[in-house]
């Protein structure tokens, strides 16, 4: 054999036994040092597993599943997100996707709260909240737990903000102070 070709013959071998020798290594396996990354939409976590947002972009329901998140609930009203199937983006993702149809801060009602309630109790893992904004998630999420009695209608307007409520605030104290 050539001293030419000897060299790299021997380098192959050295990087092959390295490389056996660290397969069969008995540590614990590392963890994945890549990171998730980061969805185009801030994803606010209000509480273990419950995540707020306003709308995710079409590239994000592979990050926002990367993330844990199982099932995404919808409350924007039919056509208003135009030229995308949401629903089949966030099943191609891997997500089950369920939509509560909530026009506007009129809507937000007791109906809605309760539809909220009872997704979000029958799915499994993380669940994503969204509308256009935010702002009707914390509208109805704040509803939500004022009716379940879980918080106070203070605490729980303080949680509809932290969750992106902001105009919407006015119907929900609307609706606490005629105790409907």
């Amino acid at each position: 054999m050539h001293k030419t070709h000897a060299l790299p013959l021997a380098l192959a071998c050295v990087l092959a036994l390295l490389a056996g020798c660290h397969a069969h290594r008995d540590t614990a396996p590392v963890a994945n040092a890549m990171a998730i990354p980061a969805p185009t939409v801030e994803l606010r976590e209000r509480r273990p597993g419950l995540y707020t947002a306003a709308q995710p972009a079409a590239g994000d329901w592979s990050v926002i599943a990367a993330r844990g998140v199982g099932t995404v609930i919808d409350l924007r009203a039919p056509g208003e997100l135009k030229d995308r199937d949401e629903a089949a983006e966030v099943r191609a993702a891997g997500m089950r996707y369920i939509a509560i149809p909530v026009a506007g801060a009129a809507a937000i009602d007791d109906a809605h709260a309760h539809a909220l309630r009872a997704a979000l109790e029958a799915a499994n893992g993380p669940v994503l909240v969204h509308c256009a904004s935010g702002n009707r998630v914390g509208g109805l999420l704040a509803l939500m737990e004022a009716r379940s009695g879980t918080m106070t209608a203070e605490q729980a307007l303080e949680f509809g903000r932290s969750a992106g409520m902001g105009s919407t605030e006015a119907r929900v104290r609307e609706l606490l102070d005629a105790g409907e």
